[in-house]
C-alpha cells in the first residue's frame, strides 16, 4: 500500500468511526467507563456525551500501530482494520487520557483481535485468497504449508491465557518492554519473564497439537 492509499485508508477509517460515534444530532452515542479486567484497562457503557476533541489526533497517531497489533493476531489487514474501528469506537467515548491512549489502544486491539480469533469471527476466505494469490509462492504446496502453519500458530495463541497472549502480541508487534509494562500494568523487569513464559507456552501448545505424520 503506497502513502496515498494508506492516507486514504486512515481517512476512511476515521470517517467510519466518527459517523458511528456521532449521529445526525452531533452527539456521541457510545460512551464508556474504564475499569480493570485481568489487570488490563477495559471500558463499559456509562453515559452519552460529545465526541472527544482529541480523537482525530490520537487516531492519526495510533491507527497504524492498532492495525499492526490486530494483524499480528489475525494475519489479515482487512480484519485488522475492522478491529481497529471497533477499538477506536470504544476509545471515542472513553475517559482514557490522550497520554495513555497508545498503550490502552494497543491492549484493546490485542484483546479484540483475540476475541475474534477465539469466537471464530474470522474471514478464512481472505486469508486463503492472500495465500492463493501466489505471487510470492513458487509452489502451491509451499502456500498450503505456510497457511497451515499460520493457522496452527493462531489456534495455539488463542488457547493461551489471555494475559500471556496479549503480552506476546504486544512485544512482537514492536512495543518496547517499557511500553508493554505500562500497557499491562506490569513492572518493567517482569515483562521479559512474562513474554518468555508466553513463548514457552505457545511452543508447548504447538507441540501438543502437532499434526501426526
Amino acid at each position: 500500500m503506497n502513502v496515498v492509499q494508506s492516507g486514504e485508508a486512515v481517512a476512511a477509517a476515521r470517517s467510519a468511526v466518527v459517523h458511528a460515534v456521532v449521529p445526525a444530532g452531533g452527539h456521541a452515542t457510545a460512551a464508556w467507563r474504564v475499569r480493570r479486567r485481568d489487570g488490563v484497562a477495559v471500558t463499559t457503557p456509562q453515559r452519552r456525551g460529545d465526541v472527544r476533541a482529541d480523537l482525530e489526533e490520537v487516531f492519526r497517531t495510533a491507527y497504524p500501530r492498532v492495525v499492526g497489533v490486530a494483524a499480528r493476531v489475525l494475519g489479515s489487514r482487512d480484519e485488522a482494520e475492522d478491529v481497529a474501528q471497533e477499538v477506536f469506537l470504544k476509545f471515542a467515548g472513553s475517559s482514557v487520557s490522550a497520554g495513555a491512549a497508545s498503550g490502552w489502544l494497543s491492549v484493546a486491539a490485542a484483546h479484540t483481535a483475540l476475541n475474534h480469533l477465539r469466537s471464530g469471527r474470522r474471514r478464512a476466505s481472505r486469508e486463503e485468497a492472500v495465500g492463493n494469490g501466489g505471487s510470492l509462492a513458487p509452489d502451491v504446496a509451499d502456500t498450503i504449508v505456510t497457511l497451515d502453519e499460520r493457522r496452527r500458530v493462531r489456534a495455539a495463541l488463542a488457547r493461551l491465557p489471555r494475559r500471556q497472549a496479549v503480552a506476546l502480541v504486544l512485544r512482537h508487534s514492536g512495543l518496547s518492554y517499557a511500553e508493554v509494562a505500562a500497557a499491562l500494568d506490569l513492572s518493567p523487569g517482569s515483562v521479559g519473564t512474562t513474554v518468555r513464559r508466553a513463548e514457552s507456552a505457545l511452543r508447548k501448545e504447538l507441540n501438543r497439537h502437532a499434526p501426526s505424520d
